[in-house]
């Protein structure tokens, strides 16, 4: 039975149509993911489904008595929500329904009328509703969706934008309404919020509609999609990656059919001029025929999507990118944060009018050709990191090294203000000296086409915005390149196009995202920011959430961080030498001790390679037994998980894929070099640990 049906629903705004004929509906229990380019119509029609908005012709029917919720990309809350003396009761208002009927309840006890029928009655659908376990259920939304116990007791309007829509998100989920409309609801959830919502709604008996480009997310939540393409909607069963493969095949089709059609046409008109010239009327009449119902019966070829062409080489002008040295970044007791008095911002975007410490990272390394995701909760530090890499900020303690050669592409989440005036091809001619003509074309791959050159940058939307900027970006030689939410603002096929783009670039990538779908199909490691750590993960992301459940930290993985391991890469791994770009008074020692460089000339002893002990003193202090038992069970574990590390990579050098793939070729052998010294240096920390045992 449908709660909500749509029949030739149209929507216009001024001579342009939006949407046209839309014929849908849902039933109960239907989850559904609405997709579509960016201007395709979703939200438009997610606000004519939730009645916002009236639709220039057809009809929107809704069951009668239907509860309906929707949380909108840009909310605008309502009064009682911003007066809410707390996050926590803002999130509460939506069982009000629940704090009616207890006020009912406690009437009916209060005047002693409790063996009337209609108490039973209130009271059993009270329980069914769940109001004996709300606050409980307020409390997980509000852990689940990334707040904090101290931060429950903040007014909303004291709320950034982000967490104003966590908390709408939060209410919404409180209120559990028929039929749920969500618009971009993962925009400002990290990972862990993520998997939260994506378990709370595969679990929920309502109804859902969902606009959003999130793949992964589809995936884990709907059973059908719709598709909003060229103002008509399409319907298509299973997740988000069945609907891919579907719209392949009929793209595919309908490409084949329209071309078979072209030739069944021209085939036809060949026949008719050829009667015509012999006279032979009736047959060319036949034939006219034909040619006319083939015509009126034309199939049409798949439209060309607007895709975004990202471009594999620098641009003439730009130059090309130099090849890097083997270790392009390394980070040594790194601490990331802010000092005030240099402009520096907080993570969301408030000025840092003190010093403060986001996170230490002890010892973070990336090599050449390395696709390294930066992952951890909101908040975490993930963004601070990448400016301090990117020089944005100043490191408040540690070593920041870069390799030989490293040249930097950064692409910033918050981007500053626009000059005012400054168009979108001004922009990218003030980036590099080309002629007005090259420039267009360039950005006509950044789907910049006609009249978009000139738009006033101030005036882009984020999608826009997003495409200029990594327009800017690529239009510069860089080996190494910063991300920051590269797929923010963007639909699906810009997002594929930027994975492919990733994928194919010889660059090093450093990228800050919760694009799982973009971390499982590029990154081949992290960097882990949670707690105030940094730490890396020598995996994807899936095996990095599945290490999670398994009891996986940060703090665990640096305490499990191998003495002699630490020893040797603090030594140095890689060849080319490198220029140390940070060094504060508090690692002046540490410096020293790695042989570091402050200056060009020298600055290769940065990244020398690992210096092993030769002789070892005549006498050894003994052990106690505890502590000989605790490090030679410590050495034990890694002895065996380095041997197997390098089982498996000697293992994979067989694969005949790998062999054919030079890149991975190169990740490999380089991966067992480093594998086989750490391996060494654990076998002499071992025959250390064996002369001072008691």
């Amino acid at each position: 039975m449908s709660i909500l049906r749509l029949t030739d629903v149209r929507r216009e705004v001024g001579t342009f149509v939006i949407l046209d004929s839309i014929n849908a509906s849902i039933a109960v229990g239907d989850r559904i993911g609405l997709v579509g380019p960016n201007g395709a119509g979703k939200t438009t029609l997610l606000r004519i489904a939730a009645g916002i908005d009236e639709p220039d012709e057809g009809e929107v029917h809704l069951k009668r008595g239907l509860t309906l919720g929707l949380l909108s990309q840009e909310s605008h809350f309502d009064e009682a929500f911003m007066a809410a003396p707390d996050l926590r009761a803002a999130v509460r208002q939506g069982a009000g329904h629940l704090d009616r009927m207890a006020e009912a309840l406690a009437t009916f006890e209060r005047e002693q009328r409790v063996e009337e029928p209609g108490y039973a009655q209130l009271l059993h659908e009270y329980e069914v509703l769940g109001g004996y376990t709300l606050d409980q259920r307020v409390d997980e939304a509000l852990t689940g969706l990334g707040f904090a116990p101290d931060e429950w007791e903040k007014p909303p309007a004291a709320l950034s934008g982000g967490e104003q829509t966590r908390a709408a998100l939060a209410r919404l989920v409180i209120a559990d309404p028929d039929l749920l409309l969500l618009d971009e609801p993962t925009n400002h959830l990290d990972i862990a919020a993520l998997e939260w919502i994506e378990e709370h709604l595969r679990r929920r008996r309502g109804s859902l509609l969902v606009a959003s480009h999130d793949r992964a997310f589809l995936d884990a939540t709907v059973t059908r999609i719709w598709e909003l393409r060229d103002r008509k909607l399409t319907v298509f069963r299973g997740d988000y990656s069945a609907y891919h493969r579907q719209r392949e095949e009929r793209d595919a089709r309908a490409a084949k059919d329209a071309e078979s059609q072209v030739g069944q046409i021209e085939r036809e008109r060949e026949l008719v001029q050829r009667y015509r010239s012999h006279r032979k009327f009736s047959k060319m009449h036949e034939h006219e025929a034909r040619l006319e119902r083939l015509q009126a019966d034309r199939v049409e070829a798949p439209k060309s999507s607007r895709k975004l062409r990202l471009p594999t080489g620098a641009l003439a002008g730009g130059g090309a990118a130099a090849r890097s040295g083997e270790v392009v970044v390394r980070i040594e007791d790194l601490v990331v944060g802010y000092l005030p008095g240099r402009g520096a911002v907080t993570e969301d975007g408030s000025p840092a009018s003190v010093a403060h410490r986001v996170a230490r990272a002890p010892f973070l390394a990336a090599q050449r050709g390395d696709r390294i995701g930066i992952v951890g909760p909101n908040g975490a530090g993930k963004t601070t990191l990448l400016r301090t890499i990117a020089g944005d900020l100043p490191p408040l303690d540690g070593r920041l090294t870069f390799g030989h050669a490293a040249q930097i592409g950064y692409l910033a989440q918050l981007r500053g203000a626009a000059i005012p005036g400054t168009t979108v091809l001004d922009a990218l001619l003030e980036a590099i000296p080309i002629t007005a003509g090259e420039a267009r074309g360039y950005l006509a791959r950044f789907l910049f086409r006609g009249d978009d050159a000139f738009k006033e940058v101030r005036s882009l939307s984020g999608g826009e915005r997003s495409r200029l900027e990594l327009a800017l970006l690529g239009i510069m030689p860089s080996n190494l390149l910063l991300l920051d939410e590269p797929t923010n603002h963007l639909d699906i096929p810009a997002r594929e196009a930027i994975e492919a783009f990733m994928t194919e670039s010889p660059a090093t990538l450093l990228v800050v995202s919760h694009d799982r779908r973009l971390l499982e199909t590029v990154c081949t490691s992290l960097w882990v920011v949670d707690g105030g750590l940094a730490a890396s993960f020598d995996g994807g992301y899936r095996e990095w959430r599945a290490a999670v459940s398994a009891g996986w930290t940060v703090a665990n993985a640096i305490e499990r961080l191998p003495a002699a391991r630490l020893a040797m890469e603090r030594g140095g791994s890689g060849a080319g030498g490198g220029v140390a770009v940070a060094a504060v008074p508090g690692a002046a020692a540490r410096g020293a001790a790695t042989g570091g460089a402050r200056g060009g000339a020298s600055s290769g002893a940065a990244l020398s390679a690992p210096v092993r002990p030769t002789s070892r003193p005549a006498r050894k202090e003994r052990l106690s037994k505890d502590a000989y038992r605790r490090q030679k069970t410590q050495l034990d574990a890694d002895l065996s998980r380095l041997g197997l590390r390098r089982s498996h990579l000697e293992l994979a050098m067989g694969d005949p894929a790998v062999a054919a793939n030079f890149v991975e070729m190169r990740r490999v052998t380089s991966e067992l070099a480093d594998v086989e010294q750490a391996l060494a240096a654990a076998e002499d920390a071992w025959l250390e640990l064996e002369e001072r045992a008691p």
